[in-house]
This record gives C-alpha cells, sequence and structure tokens, in this order.
C-alpha cells in the first residue's frame, strides 16, 4: 500500500519483533474468498488501515518448513489505497506497524522479493495519481 507524500511515496510495513521481520503485509485466503477479497482482509487485519484495493501489481511465490512440512506458498499483492482506519489498531501479529518512505522500505524489507514488488507499484501509483505513466 503506497500513499503520496511531498516528496514522493510512503509504504506500510509490518514489523515482527521475533525474526526482527520487516514485510509488507499479507496473508492466507479463508474459504470461498477472492484473491483481491484476502488481500484487503489481510492488509486490513495487519496494518489497521481501511484499504480499496486496485491493479495487481503482481505475485511472488517462496516455500518454507513449518512442523516438519514444506509449504508452497503464492501471494498476491494489489496496489491499494487507505480509505480510513490507522496503523495503531493492527492485530497481534506485529510488533509495529509503520508508513515508510518508499526508497527506504526497499532496504529495509527482508526479503527482496518485496522490495521488487514495491519498486514494480512506484510507476503504478504514480500514475493512477497523476494520470500519467512516469517519464
Amino acid at each position: 500500500m503506497l500513499r503520496h507524500i511531498t516528496n514522493g511515496f510512503e509504504v506500510v510495513l509490518c514489523y515482527r519483533q521475533s525474526g526482527n521481520l520487516w514485510a509488507l503485509p499479507k496473508g492466507t485466503p479463508e474459504e470461498g474468498e477472492s484473491k483481491e477479497e484476502t488481500a484487503r482482509r489481510e492488509v486490513t487485519e495487519e496494518s489497521g488501515l481501511e484499504v480499496v484495493c486496485g491493479p495487481s501489481v503482481g505475485e511472488t511465490r517462496y516455500s518454507f518448513v513449518r512442523d516438519g512440512f514444506i509449504y508452497e506458498k503464492v501471494v498476491y499483492f494489489y496496489l491499494m489505497s487507505a480509505v480510513g482506519g490507522d496503523t495503531g489498531l493492527h492485530d497481534e501479529e506485529f510488533d509495529l506497524v509503520e508508513w515508510v518512505p518508499v526508497e527506504q522500505a526497499m532496504e529495509q524489507l527482508t526479503f527482496k522479493n518485496e522490495s521488487r514488488i514495491v519498486e514494480k507499484a512506484l510507476p503504478m501509483a504514480e500514475e493512477q495519481r497523476t494520470g500519467q505513466a512516469p517519464e
């Protein structure tokens, strides 16, 4: 989720102290949810912000091991705009949620595949803001 500020854009990041993890909000679908519904619900739960879902930014794929099982995960990202809420209302999954300048966020994110999503979203956000593709 990006928002325009005077000298660029900020992105909302979520921090978990255990693991020293900085991440974009994301999550797992509930039965019957579309990808967009999942994204909107999870971003609201994890960030505390009420959002509207815009165009698809892309997806990431990764695997992890938990309790001896290998899980394959695909995460779909959308360009979102905050229309209400507050980062202080985030759920207990993260210890801190904050708006961070895009350049800082791309360095701060734990996983580079998420930095690439932010990088890809930036020209889309600029086009959405101005109605013109960036030069």
